[in-house]
C-alpha cells in the first residue's frame, strides 16, 4: 500500500473528524502507524475515548478498501489527492486549525503563490459589482496573485474571467466532487481554468454538491487567501459567512462600500460599519494594508540556519519558524509530523540551549529568528 492510500484511510474512519484525524497521526507517528498500531497503543493518545478506539479498530480495513477504490478513481479522472504533511498542499491552508487532511486536485499551478486574492460576492451580481471586481482584478495584476473564488454565478465567476483575462492563475474550490462541475453552465471556464490555475475540493469524486457543503468549502477559499475582498453581499449569504470565517481566521478583510438602502450593498456596508472588514476603495487601500509595492514579493519570514540543527529538530524549527507569535504544542506536532512525545522531547532540549521559550498554555516560540 501507498503513504497516500493510508493518509486517504485515515480520513474515512466513520466518526473521525479532520481535528482527531491529525491527533491520531501526531501521536502515531504516520498514518500508517494508524493502521498498524495497537488498539492499546491508540487508547493511550489523549482526546481518544473508548468509543473512538472502537470504531477506529473495527473499520481500519473497511477504510483502506475505500481509499484504495477512491484513488483509483482520481487516477481515471486526472485528480490528484493531497494529504495535509505533503509538502504541495497548500502552506496557507496549513495552518489553519481546521484545514482539511485531505484536497482534491485538479490543474498544473502551484499551490503556494507568493500572494492570493480571494474576492467573493453574491450571486446576483449587478452590472456594477462585475465592473468593480473586473477592476480590482486587473489593478491587481502588477502583484500577479493567485485570485481565489467559488466558481458560482455572479461575482466568483466574474474574478475567474477576469484573472485569465489579464493572465492571472486563479483557484475555484468547489463544494462537491471535482468530477462534476457545478454550476455545469461553468464548465467551460473551469477547463480553462485547469491551464492557469486550479480546481480543488476536499470531497471525493461523485460527491454530491449539496447545500450544507458550501459553507464548509469557504473556509477553505478563506483560508488559501492572503486577502479576501467581499464585492456585493446581501443581508445573508455565502459570502458573508467567508468574511466571518476569514475574520476568524485573521485574514485581512475588504469589503467594497455600496449603495444605501440597495440588497446586496447591506452585506459589504455592515461588515465596514462593524469595523470586521476595512473599506476598498480601490488597490492604494490593499497595497498599504499589506506592504505591498507593485512587482515585489512579500517578505520572506527571516530564516535561520536549518542546517545547525540536529535533522530530528529541523522539522519542528521550520514550523516554529512560520509562528513568530508562538503555536501550541499539538499544533506544532501534526504540522511538523513528529509525534507528540518526540516533540515535547526536542522542545525541551531547544528550550535548554536557549533556543525556544516556553509560554504559558503549552505554546512554544524560537528565542532567536
Amino acid at each position: 500500500m501507498t503513504p497516500t492510500q493510508y493518509e486517504l484511510a485515515s480520513t474515512l474512519l466513520p466518526g473521525i473528524g479532520s481535528k482527531l484525524s491529525k491527533t491520531l497521526i501526531s501521536y502515531c507517528g504516520s498514518a500508517e502507524a494508524v493502521f498498524t498500531s495497537s488498539v492499546s497503543a491508540i487508547r493511550k493518545i489523549p482526546g481518544i475515548g473508548e468509543k473512538s478506539v472502537a470504531t477506529i479498530a473495527a473499520n481500519r480495513d473497511t477504510a483502506l478498501r475505500e481509499s484504495e477504490k477512491i484513488l483509483k478513481a482520481c487516477e481515471r479522472k486526472g485528480i490528484e489527492v493531497l494529504h495535509y504533511t505533503n509538502e504541495r498542499y497548500p502552506a496557507r491552508l496549513k495552518q489553519v486549525a481546521d484545514a482539511p487532511p485531505i484536497i482534491y486536485i485538479r490543474g498544473n499551478s502551484s499551490l503556494n503563490q507568493p500572494k492570493a486574492v480571494a474576492i467573493v460576492g453574491t450571486r446576483k451580481a449587478t452590472e456594477y459589482g462585475k465592473r468593480v471586481t473586473e477592476e480590482i482584478v486587473e489593478q491587481l495584476r502588477p502583484h500577479e496573485p493567485v485570485i481565489i473564488s467559488g466558481l458560482a454565478y455572479g461575482i466568483d465567476i466574474t474574478a475567474h474571467k477576469a484573472a485569465l483575462k489579464h493572465g492571472l492563475p486563479t483557484f475555484g474550490i468547489l463544494a462537491g466532487g471535482l468530477d462534476s462541475i457545478y454550476p455545469a453552465v461553468h464548465k467551460d471556464i473551469a477547463m480553462k481554468m485547469l491551464d492557469q490555475g486550479a480546481l480543488i475540493s476536499e470531497n471525493k469524486p461523485g460527491t454530491t454538491p449539496d447545500f450544507h457543503l458550501f459553507p464548509e468549502r469557504n473556509r477553505i477559499i478563506a483560508g488559501m487567501a492572503d486577502v479576501v475582498i467581499v464585492v456585493e453581499a446581501a443581508a445573508k449569504g455565502g459570502a458573508l459567512i467567508t468574511a466571518d470565517i476569514a475574520y476568524g481566521y485573521e485574514k485581512m478583510l475588504f469589503a467594497v462600500p455600496g449603495d444605501i438602502g440597495k440588497d446586496y450593498s447591506i452585506g459589504c456596508n455592515h461588515l465596514i460599519k462593524s469595523q470586521k472588514a476595512n473599506i476598498y476603495t480601490g488597490i492604494s487601500d490593499l497595497e498599504y494594508l499589506m506592504h505591498w509595492e507593485k512587482g515585489a514579493q512579500p517578505q520572506k519570514v527571516p530564516k535561520i540556519s536549518l542546517e545547525a540543527f540536529e535533522t530530528k529538530e529541523q522539522p519542528i524549527v521550520k514550523v516554529l519558524l512560520a509562528h513568530k507569535d508562538g503555536i501550541l504544542i499539538d499544533e506544532l506536532s501534526w504540522k511538523s509530523q513528529v509525534s507528540m512525545n518526540e516533540a515535547a522531547s526536542i522542545l525541551l532540549n531547544l528550550e535548554f540551549q536557549g533556543i525556544v521559550k516556553s509560554l504559558p498554555g503549552k505554546r512554544y516560540k524560537l528565542k532567536v529568528r
